[in-house]
């Protein structure tokens, strides 16, 4: 927390050491978070880039009281809805979520790891939006559910809802794929 408040401070005097080090510390949760929102890594990617450019273009105008890692994470939630609709308004299904799977040398263990990935991977593509993204921020960004209502702006009792039904369908969905 210290870090960040003297980054802030250093990043809104220009320093460009300051923007690379914000940079190299909350690239990988963001693309993860973006990756996990998207389920696609080109567009995570583009987002989270478009994020950072975004936030290296408004040094002069920054002025940010709260939480570095809330305020790129909100950016990163945003962008992320905005490629959602732009893709649903052209018809093209996000339906190929790419999550990374834990590092392991063995042949074995990476094919399970992979078919799993797969099979969670669907069941997560074919929730609504609106309780994925709960499910995500809480699991996968590590959101509390007051800072993930304040984000969608709606009660903590409404993202709650959503979380909880998302991961009872995420458990249906499963659990109907185990029984074929």
């Amino acid at each position: 927390m210290i870090e960040d408040e003297l980054l802030k401070w250093r990043f809104k005097c220009g320093s460009q050491e300051a923007l690379a080090r914000i940079y190299n510390k909350y690239l990988d949760y963001l693309l993860t978070l973006a990756m996990a929102l998207l389920g696609d890594r080109g567009m995570a990617e583009d987002v989270v880039h478009d994020v950072f450019v975004s936030f290296a273009r408004s040094a002069d105008d920054f002025k940010l009281h709260g939480s570095l890692r809330s305020y790129l994470t909100t950016c990163v939630v945003n962008r992320a809805r905005d490629q959602i609709r732009t893709s649903q308004r052209r018809d093209k299904k996000l339906d190929k979520p790419d999550f990374a799977c834990g590092d392991s040398s063995q042949p074995d263990q990476l094919v399970i790891c992979s078919e799993q990935a797969q099979r969670l991977n669907r069941a997560v593509a074919q929730l609504p939006v609106d309780q994925r993204e709960a499910v995500i921020l809480r699991i996968k960004g590590q959101m509390r559910f007051k800072d993930i209502a304040n984000l969608q702006g709606v009660s903590v009792n409404t993202i709650r809802g959503r979380y909880r039904y998302g991961l009872g369908k995420l458990r249906s969905i499963l659990d109907h794929e185990v029984e074929k």
